[in-house]
């Protein structure tokens, strides 16, 4: 998939602007109208956590691996754009892989390696300083959780929960799995200023500036947002993007966190906010006649889509955090929707995670595991991020003898 490129872009953010006002001439009132939408449903957000019920949907894993999730939990899961999933992982099994992750970083003296890393912007205009993230992709725990069976059928699960078909066209294949190999994350507590500010990934300006992008969000458009469904996939896999290290190249249905250690509120963990089709509510709030024509509130390229007070006050008093997880639990959130990392780490336990998305089967998908294959066969970093190859000679990480083959299968082998 080639990727967006634009010479002049303030100019091309005044053209598209342009054009988009014209083809909806009461953008105002449809603003408007979304706008009590969410505010409802932000409302509702609010009054369940005052209540102590956590809005975000936990389903047991169990329930996916026997087929018991009901419509209802699905349709839920839809509305808010995120879930928990509870016992993916046997609690001792993401113990074990916590401490393997150490011992590898230690062993292999990664924090002294670190001074000489390739410079990650991504995050560069979000608030806070930079979380601790750690640029490794291939130690063995990683490798593992990926290919493994029950991770796998949480994932086409969640796959599954997007409408694939339409008009005579199977847009990706929720049944098979695309591995993208992402990074560890090793909080300790009582650490600060070491969060991500409310932010969407996978696209700023292109959101406004691409045809595909475009005609993904077709409906916000033209004014018939109640028509917008965020789990359509006609589009998705098509949307083109500026190139830049650390934006990511596959289709994401969900990014994902995996638990190995405790996360609870306050103590450094994630925050959402869980309205699947807020992302209606930016695309149409950069329209807005307080809004300069070249910004698109503040979104710039090759970086987060950053969701502010500046902008977007009503979404943010929508946040929630995630559901307590234990080790070995998940939380998955839709491509589009906001999240946060909390700056104030004021827990007992490391807030350790590994990133684990879904990512299911299409052309644009195949297309990234050819690039990212090399990867994993030399220890290099991945082609999406910042190229530190710290792993190169790393003692102890995953080869291709430790790979089954529904791993095999996921990195494209074969």
């Amino acid at each position: 998939m080639a990727s967006l490129i634009i010479d002049d872009i303030p100019q091309a953010i005044v053209n598209v602007k342009r054009r988009l006002r014209q083809a909806l001439p009461n953008y105002r009132e449809v603003f408007l109208a979304l706008e009590e939408n969410i505010r409802g449903q932000v409302e509702q957000i609010r009054r369940e956590l005052a209540a102590g019920h956590n809005p975000v949907p936990q389903i047991d894993a169990e329930d996916i691996l026997q087929q018991r999730v009901s419509e209802q939990q699905k349709a839920l899961i839809k509305q808010r754009g995120a879930c928990a999933i509870r016992g993916v992982f046997p609690r001792a099994k993401a113990e074990g892989w916590n401490r393997e992750i150490g011992d590898y970083l230690d062993r292999n003296n990664f924090v002294e390696r670190l001074k000489n890393a390739a410079e990650d912007n991504y995050f560069g205009k979000l608030a806070a300083g930079k979380p601790q993230i750690y640029g490794i992709y291939w130690s063995k725990p990683q490798v593992e959780a990926r290919q493994d069976a029950r991770m796998h059928a949480v994932q086409v699960f969640l796959n599954g929960l997007w409408a694939t078909e339409s008009n005579g066209k199977q847009h990706f294949d929720p049944t098979r799995v695309a591995t993208y190999a992402d990074r560890t994350r090793r909080r300790p507590p009582n650490s600060s200023s070491l969060g991500l500010s409310p932010h969407v990934d996978s696209g700023t300006i292109e959101r406004w500036l691409d045809e595909n992008f475009r005609y993904v969000y077709r409906h916000v458009f033209s004014g018939d947002w109640q028509q917008y469904d965020p789990f359509a996939a006609d589009g998705r896999t098509e949307v083109r993007e500026i190139a830049s290290p650390a934006v990511c190249s596959m289709f994401r249905t969900f990014q994902g966190w995996t638990a190995l250690t405790p996360q609870r509120t306050n103590a450094g963990t994630l925050n959402l906010v869980p309205i699947a089709n807020a992302m209606a509510y930016v695309l149409l709030r950069a329209l807005q006649d307080d809004v300069a024509d070249d910004d698109l509130c503040d979104a710039a390229p090759g970086r987060a889509l950053s969701i502010s007070e500046k902008w977007h006050p009503l979404l943010l008093s929508g946040i929630s955090p995630i559901p307590d997880l234990e080790p070995g639990d998940t939380v998955f959130w839709h491509c589009d929707v906001i999240h946060a990392v909390e700056n104030e780490h004021h827990g007992e336990f490391d807030s350790n995670v590994m990133y684990i998305a879904a990512a299911p089967g299409c052309e644009k998908n195949d297309a990234y595991l050819q690039r990212q294959l090399p990867s994993f066969i030399n220890g290099r970093t991945p082609p999406d991020f910042a190229p530190d190859d710290f792993e190169v000679d790393f003692d102890g990480r995953a080869t291709a003898d430790l790979l089954t083959p529904l791993g095999k299968a996921q990195l494209g082998m074969g």
